[in-house]
């Protein structure tokens, strides 16, 4: 039954790496496919991990992974950057790409701000209907939900919506139970939501958004390295791992990708 499974998303790239090796990202991720991973996060880089438009390198690597597993692919059309909502938006066009992360609203992290205009927003939201593509709403504040409410009143959104209720990073929303349980109310009832903990140290809020009603977690080197509270990984594979044995002590167990996109009508009009 899906109502006692949670999709773990893999996010394996840490923004601040120098090398970005598809070979390397590939392995990693088939590895947390076998232990519980049904999605992976990818940005569109460079060799030098700097973002980019050019799909040369996220093919590359998306094409790796897929030869040997069939693990959702979501494409990011985020990061902080110089990059046009354009060329933001290029993966949307890569028919192996199934789902995108989309950003509705600006804020501060650490010292940069996420630029996210509304008409910029917008485009995105009609290129990630036109092509297809399944919806991942990214939460930095309460009101990105109110916005992406009123959003749905003028775009035709995939059902059900989904937005994962980002915490931890420094000058959005704290990574605490409170801000957790705020976030959460304002989500209705017919959409889901998920956790993503930026900065992670402990394990505590995403067991507390499982006890919640999160119905995905995003894990991985792009939000934090820890396993637990003593303990960093050197890939992402143990921490799925982990957090697939946290998942099975709340009573849970990992979606499969074809549960996924089952789940969350990927591929579906």
């Amino acid at each position: 039954m899906l109502e006692d499974k949670v999709l773990l998303s893999v996010a394996p790239v840490d923004a601040a790496d120098k090398v970005n090796d598809p070979e390397k990202i590939a392995a990693d991720v088939l590895e947390c496919a076998k232990l519980g991973a049904g999605m992976v996060h990818l940005h569109v880089r460079k060799p030098d991990g700097s973002l980019t438009e050019d799909l040369a390198h996220f093919k590359k690597t998306v094409e790796l992974i897929r030869a040997k597993s069939n693990i959702i692919i979501e494409a990011s059309t985020g990061g902080v950057s110089n990059l046009t909502i354009q060329q933001r938006c290029a993966p949307l066009y890569y028919d192996a790409v199934e789902t995108a992360s989309l950003n509705v609203g600006s804020v501060n992290l650490g010292s940069a701000v996420y630029k996210n205009p509304i008409d910029e927003v917008k485009y995105c939201v009609s290129e990630i209907i036109k092509t297809g593509k399944t919806p991942e709403v990214e939460v930095f504040e309460i009101g990105m939900i109110h916005t992406t409410l009123e959003l749905a009143k003028k775009f035709n959104f995939k059902a059900p919506l989904l937005f994962s209720l980002v915490l931890g990073h420094v000058g959005a929303m704290p990574a605490t139970v409170e801000a957790l349980v705020a976030m959460r109310s304002f989500v209705p009832n017919d959409m889901v939501w998920g956790i993503t903990h930026a900065h992670r140290e402990s394990n505590d809020i995403l067991a507390a958004a499982v006890s919640l009603g999160a119905r995905t977690m995003r894990i991985g080197f792009e939000d934090s390295h820890k396993i637990d509270e003593r303990t960093i990984a050197e890939t992402n594979a143990p921490i799925v791992a982990h957090t697939a044995s946290l998942l099975k002590s709340l009573g849970k167990s990992p979606m499969t990708p074809d549960e996924g996109r089952e789940f969350l009508n990927i591929g579906r009009a």
